[in-house]
């Protein structure tokens, strides 16, 4: 491994260790995403908080967790490193936004990020796995549910779109890390307790 490599991947590393839901909430004067709701810095959450300003805040933090998986990929495909450091890259990233070093190793979940990493490998693998993400979203308005079935279905997209063996096992092994990242989920799904998606529209016409 070259030092370009080391360097690249470490930048990934500190690019995903910036929470967009810390920054955002804090921009637009939101509570603080650890300590509401599900205390988790993600998007799902910042809508979950937000209020009137929480579908734009949830946007805006979707589509920052998905850049810091994109951009790193992005630049290691432009430098023309090997398809193993291309997943690396991502793969650093990843880890990153779960265990951010500016902010106490404490942070979101993965599932944005690693849908940013899917883009970053390719389009059509970045559109098959947010494309499953959101049908199961759309039918089941179960946010952990959709993310769990889209990562799980990630490394089989990537071998049928792609055939590379070293893409499929890391992905693999950030499935699995999400999964566990997600026991908590798990464990109400199995338990028929998890909450399903809601929008503050939502909430306004319940209160009504």
């Amino acid at each position: 491994m070259g030092f370009e490599s080391v360097l690249i991947i470490v930048a990934a590393y500190l690019l995903g260790s910036i929470s967009t839901a810390i920054i955002v909430c804090k921009l637009m004067a939101l509570p603080d995403p650890r300590e509401g709701g599900s205390g988790n810095p993600g998007a799902t959450n910042v809508l979950r908080i937000g209020g009137e300003k929480g579908k734009k805040a949830a946007a805006i933090t979707l589509f920052g967790d998905m850049l810091k998986g994109l951009l790193p990929v992005v630049v290691a495909h432009g430098l023309g490193l090997s398809n193993l450091m291309i997943i690396l890259v991502g793969f650093a990233a990843f880890i990153g936004h779960l265990y951010p070093v500016f902010f106490q190793f404490k942070g979101g979940k993965g599932v944005a990020t690693m849908l940013g990493v899917m883009f970053g490998l390719s389009l059509p693998i970045g559109l098959a796995v947010a494309g499953t993400w959101l049908f199961v979203a759309k039918v089941l308005k179960i946010s952990s549910l959709s993310a769990l079935i889209a990562t799980i279905l990630a490394p089989i997209y990537i071998w049928f779109l792609t055939g590379l063996v070293e893409w499929v096992w890391v992905t693999s092994v950030m499935t699995l890390i999400l999964f566990w990242r997600h026991r908590g989920n798990i464990q109400r799904l199995l338990n028929g307790e998890e909450s399903l998606i809601k929008t503050p529209k939502d909430q306004d016409s319940k209160s009504k």
